[in-house]
């Protein structure tokens, strides 16, 4: 039973992270994990503790293992309009949706749930602060949330190079603010947060 869960559980269960809640660029994305107990994936972890390959090649052995995966995001507009609170909790009500297979409960990285009623059906949720270092599912579902997020930001680095993306994935970085005062923000810039309000 993962750390935290103080209920018993018939049917599949969940792993839900983020990545990206604090960069001033980007989207924030969310992973949805179900991992299969006869297919373990060795070397799981909180994904900031692992290095970009480690990342990416446990990515790919969760995507060949687990029974069912899921990815989404909440774009910089709607960040804006929502609020990025809200706009995480979006990326992984739709990172849920996403799933082939309807989880029997959710487990959540941090301290809040998404909205994890579905028509007529009420799924069981938990928030475990630090869960990604402590449930395999949600280490997983950090894994996946993290390097999609980074892909994506490689891919916006090629559409607008000036800013250095993919060197910084979009994190506030002085680099990355530098780049903003000199060229003001693009349309990935999430225009709610002040110092990208502050270079329009």
């Amino acid at each position: 039973m993962p750390l935290g869960l103080q209920f018993q559980i018939e049917g599949p269960v969940a792993g839900v992270d983020e990545a990206g809640r604090g960069p001033l660029a980007g989207p924030v994305v969310a992973a949805a994990v179900i991992l299969d107990p006869a297919r373990p994936v060795a070397g799981l972890a909180d994904s900031k503790k692992l290095s970009a390959a480690r990342r990416e090649e446990l990515a790919s052995a969760i995507c060949r293992s687990a029974t069912a995966w899921s990815v989404a995001w909440a774009d910089p507009a709607e960040i804006d309009a929502l609020n990025i609170l809200q706009a995480t909790m979006l990326a992984m009500r739709r990172a849920l949706l996403g799933l082939t297979v309807v989880p029997a409960a959710v487990l959540v990285d941090g301290n809040r749930l998404p909205n994890l009623r579905f028509g007529q059906l009420l799924v069981h949720g938990e928030a475990i602060v630090g869960g990604d270092d402590k449930v395999a599912a949600i280490s997983a579902a950090s894994i996946i949330a993290k390097t999609t997020r980074d892909r994506i930001m490689r891919d916006i680095d090629q559409l607008y190079p000036a800013y250095e993306f993919a060197r910084h994935k979009g994190y506030g970085t002085a680099a990355h603010r530098l780049r903003l005062q000199q060229h003001g923000p693009c349309e990935h810039h999430r225009r709610s947060f002040a110092p990208v309000r502050m270079a329009m």
